[in-house]
């Protein structure tokens, strides 16, 4: 089978441009080797976040990497500079299953790399090099931000981000990481308000001064809007513009053989109907053998959230077997485990279960720093947290996005909806809070009366 691989760093970065489908402006890789014998099933690829590894799980699937080749930036690399919530496309064979595969080639790539502008609590978001970062529940921070949180980082601080694009140009972040003064910036995005006698363009907020760039891959040397590039640089100038030492035209979409099958999360990026939308810039289509998952096609739509499951047709257009809809986590629990249950992959913390699943993400930042951590490595007492989103609703039960372990801490967190007032008591899943002598805020910070 011959793929083709456009943008890795990304066809999910395409979805800002909102445009899908293949382009001439690709690289064609060489075909993986034929699969062994013994329940190897069809070639593919898969798009997605790290979630664990042994050797590396991305959308629920593991995959076996032992002979794979790894790139970071399009730079030889190895699996142990993985981590979890990077992005990544795997490309090699999956079983028959769909629960297991062997990778041929593991790209990763971020999606924006440089410092902090601003940081709204708020809004749970920042700025980086003028693209805004949405920070959710299921968005991990490397062990070198302290807090894991927004409060651990500072306006000016070098951050990289993983992540995936919305329609309209915004970074979910999926991994965030701080970095040292003089990294080299780098951002992706759509080139807009070109100035070809000035050498300036924009990527969302950002203003790039080409001035002194190497144009690579650029038909007749030539940038226009609408393009898809990525630019690096070392300094900004006077007026915040990046400095652009190289700027690399990347294609858009994939290209393989029919009957690939494809895995890829991401958001709706195009939307014409439930039948005609793409993907992190990728074509889709349903059919009435279509199964949804966490909704139904009426739930499909611009900016949505999805896993898309299934195979290409003989027009590189991914025919969906299974349509997931990603809806919001907004539940967070930080607490010693009461216990777990390894044969029904669960575990009790602050008297309420938390499930799992093959999606879950695990991360051990304890100093036994585990990899790969399982819920089978958990013990009663450990110190965990977990984020993720009540299921079934109204079950007063979890089902975690992610999983981290620390070291014990004696702090107590719970994070969700409250489900009743009593004064002085309200209740969190199931849990009831005494809150006599305590300090109610507003996302603001500011002071709340209990009344209010």
């Amino acid at each position: 089978m011959k793929m083709r691989i456009v943008f890795f760093s990304f066809i999910l970065a395409v979805s800002a441009a909102g445009c899908g489908g293949s382009s001439n402006n690709s690289v064609t890789q060489s075909p993986p080797p034929p699969p062994p014998v013994g329940g190897i099933g069809r070639t593919g690829f898969a798009i997605g976040p790290v979630a664990n590894f042994g050797s590396i799980v991305v959308n629920g699937v593991h995959y076996d990497t032992a002979g794979a080749t790894f790139t970071n930036d399009d730079n030889p690399a190895a699996e142990t500079d993985l981590k979890v919530g990077h992005m990544v496309l795997v490309q090699g064979t999956i079983d028959d299953n769909l629960t297991t595969g062997t990778a041929d080639s593991v790209a990763f790539d971020d999606a924006v790399k440089g410092p902090v502008d601003s940081i709204d609590l708020s809004l749970s978001q920042l700025v980086v090099l003028g693209q805004t970062i949405l920070v959710r529940p299921s968005t991990s921070f490397d062990d070198n931000i302290s807090p894991a949180s927004l409060d651990g980082l500072t306006v000016a601080d070098i951050v990289e981000v993983y992540g995936f694009f919305t329609a309209t140009g915004e970074i979910e972040a999926t991994r965030i990481e701080k970095k040292p003064l003089g990294t080299q910036f780098e951002v992706h995005g759509t080139v807009s308000n070109h100035s070809a006698a000035n050498f300036m363009f924009s990527i969302n907020n950002l203003n790039v001064d080409y001035t002194s760039a190497l144009l690579d891959n650029f038909p007749g040397g030539q940038i226009s809007d609408g393009d898809f590039v990525e630019a690096k640089g070392m300094n900004l100038g006077a007026a915040g513009e990046l400095l652009a030492t190289k700027i690399e035209l990347e294609g858009a979409g994939i290209t393989g053989e029919e009957g690939a099958h494809v895995e890829v999360e991401g958001f709706i990026t195009r939307f014409v109907s439930d039948m005609d939308f793409d993907v992190a810039g990728i074509a889709v289509t349903t059919t009435g053998a279509t199964i949804y998952e966490g909704g139904v096609a009426a739930d499909l739509g611009l900016n949505v959230k999805v896993e898309v499951e299934g195979d290409l047709d003989a027009n590189d257009v991914l025919v969906a077997d299974e349509v997931d809809i990603r809806r919001g986590k907004v539940i967070r629990a930080t607490a010693t485990v009461d216990s777990v249950d390894v044969g029904t992959d669960t575990l009790v913390m602050l008297g309420f279960s938390v499930s799992t699943d093959a999606l879950t993400r695990f991360e051990d930042k304890s100093s036994a720093d585990v990899r790969p951590l399982t819920i089978a490595d958990i013990n009663a007492g450990d110190y965990l947290e977990v984020r993720g989103g009540e299921s079934p609703t109204g079950s007063g039960q979890i089902l975690a996005t992610i999983i981290e372990r620390d070291d014990v801490d004696s702090r107590t967190i719970l994070q969700g909806f409250v489900t009743n007032v009593a004064d002085p008591t309200l209740t969190i899943m199931g849990v009831t809070i005494e809150t006599n002598g305590a300090i109610f805020r507003d996302v603001d910070d500011s002071i709340l009366t209990p009344g209010e």
